[in-house]
């Protein structure tokens, strides 16, 4: 059935939560999001992100389009005090699609010109500070044009079009594509980015090598096999690059085991081995952590609970609580670092409320918005400045941006940027049935 986002106020929606057996904390102080953050490493302006979501509006050669300096010039004038980039591609071979950003030497300058143009806008509105900025890096494995994978896995080889003979990666490539992560690191250095993040989440390439059990060679099998890469990306990049380093992880894949990471054999939460990897990773001095859970290829609902585009198996409100509690039990284990919230934006205007209870809370230091930044770029100024969400202006989970995403056309919110997305949208719809439906995927 679909759910719908029908509470009038903050107590309509606890009555709903203790029905379910469930406690947030509410906080009504908005004010709470303006403190800095500050790390050994890292200083952050105020406590609001913006999530990695893919615009597919990227040029053949993977440059930012003007499309693409559009969606972060409104996020610069927005005011959060992190903007984290979408995935980038370390090269040609894992980029999703052509309209997927890719940097590479020939146009590491535009990248540069983006990041300017982000400090210049956020600058010009807001004389105090300017956004901390990390690049998304990424290599899509089994759900780029090329389909690498690392192990044949039954649940997704069917949803990824994986054939039973289709070749598996070699520990050869794998071990050539760390260099691909350095030089990637090595430009985004020059671009001006403060961060790369290693990107290991939706069981793209990364995330599919922590779940490699059933892979033999040194990047499958054991836990230190199946997080060698990452290790060894880090250790690469920080003998070379004064860059700082991020990771946005999935640390719950709701697949079971031998196929998942984070789970058990029956598919159920079982953090030890994220957990481990977290505490690690810590002492690699990467304390910037985005959460994240499963793929949205499989289980959207998991890691973006939604209101319409789909029948979830779960009511919504179990789906955000369950991204509430694996950030909460991420920043306990990891007190030193900034961990990022995320799952906020089916909670439309009250959202901010239970974020910034997490943060009062200490389950998280900074929340992240993804699908709330397509349709409702500036909320970080309406927090600010008005102490709330405006309801005609958030994000409605109707998932029309992960159609178009699915369906590799370029990306935003169809509702509220209705100007540029509307008309793709309605060719897509169009031609749906002629070119047999699409999932509802996700970044």
């Amino acid at each position: 059935m679909e759910y719908r986002f029908n509470y009038k106020s903050i107590e309509e929606l606890d009555r709903d939560l203790k029905n379910f057996g469930l406690r947030w904390p509410f906080y009504k102080d908005m004010s709470i999001f303006q403190s800095k953050v500050v790390t050994d490493f890292i200083t952050l302006p105020n406590r609001l992100a913006i999530h990695p979501m893919e615009g597919c509006d990227a040029k053949p050669d993977g440059s930012p389009s003007e499309l693409t300096r559009r969606r972060y010039e409104r996020y610069a004038n927005g005011g959060a005090g992190l903007i984290w980039f979408e995935a980038v591609a370390v090269d040609e071979s894992g980029r999703a699609n052509n309209r997927q950003l890719f940097l590479h030497k020939k146009n590491v300058g535009e990248f540069a010109d983006l990041i300017n143009l982000i400090r210049e806008k956020t600058r010009k509105k807001y004389t105090n500070f300017t956004p901390y900025t990390v690049l998304q890096l990424t290599h899509s494995g089994r759900f780029g044009e090329n389909k690498k994978i690392l192990f044949h896995d039954k649940i997704l080889d069917k949803v990824s079009g994986i054939e039973e003979n289709h070749a598996i990666i070699s520990d050869q490539e794998i071990e050539a594509l760390e260099d691909a992560y350095l030089q990637a690191a090595e430009l985004a250095y020059k671009a001006g980015f403060d961060a790369v993040d290693i990107k290991s989440c939706h069981r793209y390439l990364l995330s599919e090598m922590l779940a490699a059990h059933t892979r033999a060679g040194n990047y499958g099998g054991s836990y230190e096999n199946r997080t060698r890469f990452i290790k060894n990306v880090i250790k690469k990049i920080q003998r070379k690059i004064n860059i700082h380093i991020a990771i946005r992880l999935n640390v719950y894949d709701s697949i079971p085991y031998p196929y998942g990471w984070g789970t058990d054999k029956q598919g159920e939460i079982d953090l030890n081995e994220p957990l481990k990897l977290v505490k690690e990773l810590e002492g690699l001095a990467v304390k910037l952590i985005n959460i994240t859970a499963s793929t949205s290829y499989l289980k959207p609902h998991i890691n973006r609970p939604y209101n319409h585009g789909g029948s979830p198996p779960e009511h919504p409100l179990v789906g955000v609580n369950r991204l509430i509690y694996l950030s909460q039990v991420v920043q306990q284990a990891a007190k030193n670092s900034i961990v990022v919230g995320t799952g906020f934006s089916w909670l439309e205007q009250f959202a901010p409320y239970v974020a910034a209870g997490l943060i009062k809370e200490g389950w998280a230091k900074v929340i992240g918005f993804g699908r709330q930044a397509f349709a409702y770029p500036d909320f970080p100024h309406d927090i600010f400045s008005n102490n709330n969400f405006d309801p005609q202006k958030v994000c409605i989970t109707c998932s029309k941006c992960a159609e178009l995403k699915a369906a590799k056309k370029i990306t935003g919110c169809v509702v509220r940027d209705s100007k540029v997305y509307f008309k793709p949208y309605q060719e897509l719809q169009k031609n749906k049935k002629s070119q047999g439906g699409y999932d509802n995927a996700g970044t």
